[in-house]
């Protein structure tokens, strides 16, 4: 194995930390800002790059130039542990929802992602981006062209909001998603997007224009509550400042009354 072998514990129900108990020496990576709390003989590094045990300059800027495109950082965080025995860091969850622990050496050793979706894991692991190749996946898919990807054989960890179904699909088998939906998936399932049939429904039905296919054969995670459905609920009850506009939501039937109301 190329990554560290490291244990867990997930603790919570709505607002999870999970909790990574290190070995001597063994180092877990992470995005800024997920650290909760660690035992004094952790030592914290800056690392440039993507995570992975790629060697060389070259390499590690690679792996810094891909997270730059999926909006992160240009650095991760490392995690070692310096001391004799056994020690613990932990990592907290950035909104309500589930912590999603994810074995790549039992899922094809690749896990596509949307993108924030990262929250910590074992060291070797490589935190990359997946172009997405088909037009209208690209413009039209949440997403835009470019996810996330989580290549290696450790334990990586994802967050999505509410609650979270893991949904096995057989050869051929189509399961069709709302687009902000979907969590992460394996890497044989086929993503694409299709309009929503029929005029009114696309227009009132409160659901958007168009939705997530996903084709197995393989694994997707869906989650219940995506962060951006839950930021536009919470925009749309704050008290309006004066000569503010108002906010439709759900639907074209928002912007056509922002239209008749006079907002530009």
């Amino acid at each position: 194995m190329n990554n560290h072998d490291i244990d867990y514990k997930i603790y919570g129900d709505d607002m999870q930390f999970v909790e990574i108990e290190l070995d001597p020496n063994e180092t877990t990576i992470a995005e800024a800002g997920s650290l909760m709390m660690m035992d004094d003989a952790i030592e914290m590094e800056t690392i440039f790059g993507d995570g992975s045990n790629q060697g060389g300059f070259m390499g590690k800027l690679l792996g810094a130039g891909k997270r730059l495109l999926t909006g992160e950082s240009l650095f991760m965080t490392a995690f070692t542990n310096r001391g004799s025995g056994k020690r613990h860091v932990s990592f907290a969850a950035p909104y309500p929802g589930k912590i999603i622990p994810m074995d790549l050496s039992e899922l094809g050793g690749k896990i596509i992602c949307q993108k924030d979706a990262f929250l910590c894991a074992a060291k070797g692991v490589s935190v990359g981006i997946e172009f997405q190749r088909k037009l209208g996946t690209g413009f039209f898919g949440g997403e835009g062209f470019i996810m996330e990807k989580l290549e290696g054989d450790g334990l990586a960890f994802v967050h999505a909001g509410g609650t979270i179904k893991e949904i096995d699909l057989a050869s051929g088998e189509l399961l069709r998603v709302d687009t902000g939906c979907l969590v992460a998936m394996t890497q044989y399932v086929d993503y694409n997007i299709e309009m929503v049939r029929g005029i009114k429904t696309a227009l009132f039905g409160g659901e958007g224009l168009f939705f997530a296919t996903l084709r197995g054969p393989g694994k997707v995670w869906v989650q219940s509550l995506p962060f951006s459905r839950l930021a536009s609920r919470v925009f749309s009850a704050a008290p309006q400042i004066p000569g503010g506009k108002s906010r439709g939501e759900g639907s074209l039937l928002g912007g056509v009354w922002n239209l008749l109301d006079g907002d530009d």
